[in-house]
């Protein structure tokens, strides 16, 4: 992959690890154990989003990895 591409995946990452950080903030576990109409949000469409953006994260990585030349080394 090019310079430009590998500097996408990177910012990609950042933001999607941010995105995942507010899901996790937003406690959908303690919020499930409110009476609904207190609920700002549905905590299972929190976990479910949670869900998802930890695949993206996970794509993220394996294509960072593999735009590693194999004669890179990680330290």
């Amino acid at each position: 992959m090019s310079t430009g591409e590998d500097g996408f995946l990177h910012e990609l990452e950042i933001e999607v690890e941010a995105e995942v950080t507010l899901v996790e903030a937003s406690r959908p576990g303690e919020v499930a154990e409110l009476p609904v109409g207190d609920w700002l949000f549905d905590p299972t469409d929190a976990e479910r989003e949670e869900i998802g953006l930890r695949g993206l994260l996970d794509a993220v990585e394996v294509l960072e990895d593999g735009s590693r030349r194999p004669d890179d080394h990680v330290a």
